[in-house]
């Protein structure tokens, strides 16, 4: 899927399929504190996403030895979310600079996955659960600005430096929240 945000014709908030949704520096709920969510399905009935930015530190074949003689046993895993935490979910994306274009392929069967490890351009990773919104939750959690809404910049994607993804993204869309996120977790330490 390429990644696309457009405003539907009906009452329905633009359309994330694609985008990324950065948890604002207050956010205190501890499954997507500090998160950036990666959104791969947005419609009136609700969303899926992705949590992209919490390595879990191994590979496949070292969460599940299974994997041990398998080409996907070299993917690299993240926490992906609260929803199916036990659940190893595919995910590969493709940034085309030529093209402008970022494509993003969600929930792959193991199958689609291995071919996408052989195609250039794509990464693929593993991770275990997803982020879910019910009817009209995602939005009113924009509203409460819980969440900012950001752009792919493939740049950030492709870094290694994923503990850093959410503060680079969060101080380059307000000076005001870079405070925040610089802050201390505990206020006695400031």
């Amino acid at each position: 899927m390429e990644n696309r945000i457009a405003q539907s014709s009906s009452s329905f908030p633009p359309n994330l399929t694609g985008a990324l949704v950065v948890a604002h520096p207050g956010l205190p709920d501890p499954n997507f504190r500090k998160t950036v969510v990666l959104i791969s399905s947005h419609s009136e009935d609700g969303a899926v996403g992705t949590v992209i930015n919490q390595p879990l530190g191994l590979k496949l074949a070292e969460f599940d030895p299974a994997y041990a003689n398998d080409p996907l046993g070299r993917i690299k895993m993240y926490r992906g979310g609260p929803v199916g935490a036990g659940e190893v979910v595919f995910m590969a994306w493709k940034w085309s600079m030529e093209e402008s274009t970022f494509r993003l392929a969600y929930g792959l069967k193991e199958d689609q996955a291995r071919n996408l490890l052989d195609q250039t351009g794509y990464e693929v990773r593993g991770f275990l659960g997803y982020a879910g919104w019910g009817e009209g939750q995602l939005e009113e959690e924009l509203e409460q600005d819980s969440w900012v809404v950001s752009g792919i910049d493939a740049a950030r994607l492709g870094t290694e430096d994923e503990g850093g993804l959410w503060r680079d993204i969060i101080a380059s869309i307000s000076p005001e929240m870079k405070i925040q996120a610089d802050a201390p977790e505990d206020p006695g330490l400031n």
